[in-house]
């Protein structure tokens, strides 16, 4: 797949190596042209404006802080039409001390609203940087957790989850992101308190089979 990975942080960067790993052609962008050029060449990638990235994309991965979808909703939406859009992102609190969204619609559904016509999937969200760098680092294979309301997005974006050697769970609709938010934040939260290493993942026992998307898993 052509994968345009906007954010050049510590998900961006990890999520777009495993991509470049698994034989996808990466795009990088983010508003600091300088790091988006070393990380895109680190990675066997190339570097991008988010509009040149997501224009010449099949996948578009958002990988920035909350704050800044508004800006970068605002410099793809141009472009986005009958795109995957996956939001790997969460809605903290500027200080960490809870979701932004509590109580409200949660942040890829506030997402969706900003990108009409674009086929937004809440996925990566619940999967530290650690995970999404090296997927098979615990020594079994880790859960996708993934929602949306779009079936074709849904099937591509549980190959791409897959080819880098995760196992794709849909859990719901794009509401559901709500609670994959919850999940992730009470993750952040856990490593917070005590002092954790960031690589805490989920793997859910038994899950429904026909919530597991098979797919060819990465070795």
């Amino acid at each position: 797949m052509k994968i345009a990975v906007i954010g050049t942080g510590n998900v961006g960067s990890a999520l777009g190596s495993s991509f470049s790993r698994a034989g996808h052609q990466v795009t990088f962008a983010a508003r600091d042209a300088e790091k988006t050029r070393s990380v895109a060449s680190g990675a066997g990638g190339r570097a991008a404006t988010a509009t040149e990235a997501a224009a010449g994309a099949d996948v578009v991965v958002l990988a920035v802080p909350y704050a800044a979808i508004e800006a970068v909703a605002a410099d793809i939406v141009p472009v986005i039409a009958g795109k995957v859009v996956v939001d790997a992102t969460n809605p903290l609190k500027p200080d960490y001390s809870g979701l932004a969204t509590a109580g409200g619609a949660s942040g890829a559904e506030r997402l969706a609203a900003l990108l009409p016509g674009a086929r937004v999937v809440k996925a990566f969200n619940t999967v530290f940087a650690t995970n999404q760098a090296n997927p098979s680092s615990q020594g079994t294979t880790l859960d996708a957790l993934f929602a949306t309301d779009d079936d074709a997005a849904a099937t591509a974006v549980a190959e791409l989850a897959g080819s880098i050697g995760f196992r794709p769970v849909r859990v719901g609709p794009l509401a559901a992101a709500q609670e994959l938010e919850g999940l992730a934040w009470l993750n952040i939260r856990l490593q917070m308190l005590n002092n954790g290493a960031w690589n805490t993942a989920y793997v859910l026992v038994a899950p429904p089979e026909t919530a597991v998307v098979r797919t060819p898993v990465a070795a």
